[in-house]
């Protein structure tokens, strides 16, 4: 049995003239009014503040303008974006990365809508072979995998289905693996003030499958850990044990 530290403090600052961001115990910005990922030292982005406030004309011009875009990528490439196969693809592609990047519309405190409960539980809690899809930044191609998520109550769980959601909304973006993995975690760890959070992500990147060292069998192993699993080396050992990996 882990015993129960002392929680981290609860009461955390405002930045001035900012009332929808705090910054929190791990020294980041959390932004809770939809915006963005928790981010050191920053704003929420004007892209992602735009997009949410805009109105519904203000919506179709900005589909408009990424069909545009993405008729001069067809035409760059050296295809005919008249021909039949592409006449709606400019639309189709448009509505996807629109679906594929919903989680600059979510925040966390939304997401989690108040599921933490005082339970008195104190023993490791993990959710594991999460399925994860987003896109990497730097090639705007998919990366897929598996994320698993455990943590140690301070007394206090959060609803199971609310993990898989968290890590939902910061997939939904466009992402590296490295930073989803501390997004997750720092969420979690901020939202919950558990003992501490671990999260292991396992995914293959078509970036490097399909360009560049073309490696269909590679695949990246991230994590990023917290609070007791940091500190306590057979805490952390049970993690890895409960999803399956190796240290």
């Amino acid at each position: 049995m882990v015993e129960p530290e002392p929680p981290v403090p609860t009461e955390v600052p405002r930045l001035e003239g900012e009332e929808s961001q705090e910054t929190t115990s791990l020294g980041l910005v959390m932004d809770f009014d939809g915006l963005s990922r928790p981010r050191v030292g920053t704003r929420a982005s004007v892209g992602t503040r735009a997009r949410l406030e805009e109105s519904p004309e203000e919506g179709v011009k900005r589909l408009g303008r990424m069909r545009d875009a993405v008729r001069t990528l067809l035409e760059c490439v050296g295809e005919d974006p008249d021909r039949p196969g592409l006449l709606d693809t400019p639309e189709r592609y448009s509505n996807a990365m629109m679906f594929l990047t919903t989680g600059y519309g979510q925040n966390v405190r939304d997401m989690v809508n108040n599921a933490i409960f005082q339970e008195g539980h104190t023993e490791m809690v993990v959710v594991k072979d999460i399925d994860i899809f987003s896109i990497c930044e730097h090639h705007l191609l998919p990366f897929t995998g598996k994320m698993h998520i455990g943590y140690v109550p301070y007394h206090s769980v959060i609803g199971l289905s609310k993990l898989p959601r968290i890590a939902e909304m910061f997939s939904r973006r466009l992402q590296i693996q490295e930073r989803l993995t501390a997004d997750v975690a720092n969420a979690v760890m901020e939202v919950l003030r558990p003992q501490g959070v671990a999260v292991v992500m396992e995914s293959s990147h078509l970036c490097m499958v399909m360009r560049g060292v073309e490696k269909s069998a590679a695949v990246t192993i991230t994590s990023c850990v917290r609070g007791c699993f940091e500190t306590n080396k057979k805490t952390m050992n049970e993690f890895l044990s409960l999803v399956g990996a190796k240290r």
